[in-house]
């Protein structure tokens, strides 16, 4: 049976493990991971909008792997629509790119749920194959850990390099073409980010545990030495 310090150690991982599937799914599921402001540049032309005027011809956008939602002003006043990513706007974007993105988080929420498992299993006993054991958390941990910033490394790719607000925001727009003010990464972009961070720190909780204190000996124990003893 594994120590009383060892096995808070792996408890920890373990709730870490798990707090970590949960945000990873999370956060594939919410429309939340960019956010930004897209002006109609079709539109803002058309009347020669000035600064002040420019204002009417300021919508919003925000989206996440799998849908998403804007606000078009074209100068008529705000229309909100929201979108799907699939399975027809995956077609005007980088698709390989945004499945990778996708396949990546989910290969991170498999090695997460295996680290869990395994964790649980260091606290009850200890295991005889090392890839059960400590070597084999560190192995899923730094597996989980690299697929999640793979695929948040990927999604900043599809940001800044394959400008995916601005194709997101263009599509099905015929008439009208807007251009990206500004862009933010949100909430469900920076939970990946600290889910690999959590990754890290399992992995730091796994090598403390294999670090041997020293028993400290409590007075008590000293004490039970009798006269016989030293005979002996």
């Amino acid at each position: 049976m594994p120590g009383c310090l060892k096995k808070t150690l792996f408890a920890s991982a373990a709730i870490i493990s798990f707090a970590s599937f949960i945000v990873i799914v999370v956060a594939m599921g919410t429309p939340k991971w960019m956010t930004g402001t897209i002006l109609c540049k079709t539109g803002a032309e058309l009347v020669n909008a000035t600064d002040p005027e420019l204002v009417k011809f300021i919508g919003e956008i925000s989206y996440g792997l799998f849908r998403g939602g804007k606000i078009r002003q074209c100068g008529l006043g705000g229309r909100r629509s929201k979108f799907t990513i699939f399975p027809h706007m995956v077609k005007k974007l980088n698709t390989a790119l945004h499945v990778m993105i996708i396949m990546f988080l989910c290969v991170a929420i498999l090695f997460s749920l295996v680290s869990f498992g395994f964790c649980i299993l260091n606290t009850i006993k200890v295991p005889y194959r090392a890839i059960k054991g400590p070597a084999g958390l560190c192995l899923w941990n730094f597996l989980a850990g690299g697929c999640i910033v793979l695929g948040v490394t990927s999604f900043m790719a599809a940001v800044k390099l394959h400008h995916l607000t601005e194709r997101i925001a263009n599509f099905r727009e015929n008439v009208f073409q807007f251009v990206i003010l500004e862009e933010q990464f949100e909430d469900c972009f920076w939970l990946c980010v600290a889910s690999a961070t959590a990754h890290a720190v399992n992995l730091l909780l796994i090598a403390i545990s294999g670090i041997n204190f020293p028993e400290i000996k409590t007075k008590s124990e000293e004490a039970n030495v009798t006269a016989e003893d030293i005979m002996y």
